[in-house]
């Protein structure tokens, strides 16, 4: 009992509330268990019906060489995306629906430099799934995997993206950033399919693993894999701008970056100027040292082909380089890559 006076009296200010006791809560194992189960399933219901066994004919006749791999529709009438290394150099290509169909299927669009292709099938009556926002997608996240290894279609793995923002070498040699890390299970097969969240949206397009690695494998994030979608739908290719230069990264000695002041401390030493090329007509040189293009820093050739997008194009860019014992800014309007990687 509290007693609390006030001047002369003494008054009952009644009992102190006692703290209420602290319990944890502990979850059953089992209900847990049972929330991941219906998490995988729900997704894996939710996105099944738009992936497809893709088989690939390369050459005709006897000699013809047969690969195959995974892809998932976007839209109804049939857009379906999967890896470049999967459809390029087709000479027939064929879709296996999770309703038993097979349909023929055409290359709307092949982009090596981001390894993605666009086919369209022959069917209708398709279901589809959209790409969703990759860039919400956290490490740690559930991370589900639907493909067709060694042929066994719609086969199911699940694990957990465990990185993002990596980067990997396309077969072309460019450079693919923006990739995920998953530790859900891909084997050949796998290439060209959906890895989806626990809501079953797109948030990677499965594309390689490291073979002699266990539970490292990657994805396509489903941003980039989105913006190549559209320009293989509209144009057929993504537009890349080029100089028409050869080069290789070249470290800058301090003394040189602190004279000059250069924005960062390697640059791309040009080691080839195509004749002809918008590098050429702007008077660039072998020798020279790109380290900034339109006020961003190009400390390498990876750099460099990043910056040359498609919204350079025909524009004029400010190139500054280091030429011997100066720097400069030479003008350039790059041109329309075509293909070419440089």
């Amino acid at each position: 009992m509290l007693l609390k006076t006030v001047g002369s009296d003494t008054i009952f200010a009644g009992a102190p509330e006692e703290p209420e006791p602290r319990t944890k809560m502990v979850s059953d194992p089992g209900d847990l268990l049972d929330a991941y189960s219906h998490a995988v399933t729900t997704a894996v219901a939710r996105v099944a019906p738009a992936v497809a066994h893709v088989r690939v004919e390369r050459g005709k006749g006897a000699r013809g060489r047969e690969g195959a791999g995974s892809g998932f529709l976007i839209t109804p009438d049939g857009y379906l995306v999967t890896n470049s290394h999967v459809a390029s150099g087709a000479a027939a290509l064929e879709v296996t629906l999770p309703d038993g169909r097979t349909a023929d299927a055409k290359i709307v669009g092949d982009d090596p430099d981001s390894d993605l292709a666009v086919l369209k099938v022959q069917a209708s009556d398709l279901s589809w799934i959209r790409l969703g926002d990759s860039s919400r997608v956290r490490v740690g996240q559930v991370a589900i995997a639907i493909g067709s290894p060694f042929g066994f279609q719609h086969t199911v793995t699940a694990g957990i993206v465990s990185a993002l923002g990596r980067s990997m070498r396309a077969q072309t040699g460019r450079l693919l950033d923006n990739v995920l890390q998953t530790d859900a299970s891909l084997n050949p097969g796998n290439s060209g399919g959906p890895l989806v969240d626990a809501r079953g949206e797109v948030i990677g397009v499965n594309t390689a693993v490291i073979l002699a690695a266990q539970g490292i494998c990657f994805a396509i994030a489903s941003s980039t894999a989105e913006r190549v979608a559209i320009a293989l739908i509209r144009e057929g290719r993504v537009r890349r701008a080029r100089l028409g230069v050869g080069g290789q990264t070249l470290p800058l000695p301090r003394r040189v970056v602190r004279h000059f002041a250069l924005p960062c401390e390697s640059g791309v030493r040009i080691e080839t100027v195509e004749r002809g090329s918008p590098a050429a007509a702007a008077g660039l040189a072998r020798g020279d040292v790109i380290v900034a293009l339109d006020g961003t820093p190009v400390p390498d050739i990876d750099t460099l082909q990043r910056v040359l997008a498609a919204d350079v194009i025909a524009r004029a860019v400010e190139v500054f380089v280091v030429r011997r014992d100066r720097t400069l800014t030479v003008a350039v309007t790059p041109e329309e890559s075509g293909g070419k990687t440089r």
